[in-house]
């Protein structure tokens, strides 16, 4: 489904700004480069940098909240009734992975911001990604029992922990095989399924909620 023009408009934006400032902090460094620079590289205002992003720094993490958009998307695209870690894995699948450029962007967030900064910001995506699964899954009928909701969080944050797990055992280790990243993460998501097998469940015309 093509997007909304403002919407589209709006991605492209980011997108240009995001571009350059990765050129501008590769090339001269993150804290020699202002935000006005990336504006004008991008084509673009200071205030509509400042509309999209509320400090350079949103720039270093603009991979994790792409993806997060793009698993959103993929998520609710997926056939009612499939097992939810068959569907987060789907979803993860079709993302368009640009190597390159995401270990670029991780390098310079291990170099220029504090260690501290960058595991909150990935623990805040992994929240968020939590939640974008427990609402699948709330989507997809409620388990037996009366603690639908609970089981559903429960759930989404056993997903999301192992889906994490799985990425960054990828990124400290071999990181040049996307399929090493798949393999792992059908690991860990394995792991998770085996302790889910007792609440699926079937749900009439949709199959299995969990």
């Amino acid at each position: 489904m093509p997007l909304p023009p403002q919407t589209a408009r709006s991605e492209r934006t980011r997108d240009a700004l995001r571009r350059a400032a990765q050129v501008r902090f590769l090339a001269q460094g993150f804290e020699e480069t202002s935000a006005e620079e990336i504006a004008n590289d991008a084509g673009v205002t200071l205030r509509t940098f400042y509309r999209h992003f509320a400090s350079k720094q949103d720039l270093l993490f603009e991979d994790y909240d792409v993806s997060l958009q793009w698993f959103r998307s993929a998520l609710e695209s997926r056939p009612p009734g499939e097992p939810i870690t068959q569907a987060v894995l789907a979803a993860i699948d079709s993302f368009p992975f640009d190597r390159g450029n995401m270990f670029e962007i991780a390098e310079l967030r291990t170099r220029e911001l504090d260690r501290t900064r960058v595991e909150s910001h990935i623990n805040q995506v992994q929240a968020e990604f939590a939640a974008e699964v427990e609402r699948y899954l709330l989507r997809q009928g409620a388990p037996a029992g009366g603690d639908a909701d609970f089981l559903s969080s429960v759930t989404a944050q056993c997903v999301a922990a192992a889906t994490f797990a799985a990425l960054d055992t990828w990124m400290r280790s071999d990181h040049d095989d996307l399929g090493e990243l798949t393999r792992l993460t059908e690991l860990a998501l394995s792991l998770v399924e085996e302790g889910l097998s007792r609440f699926r469940v079937a749900s009439p015309g949709r199959g299995s909620s969990i």
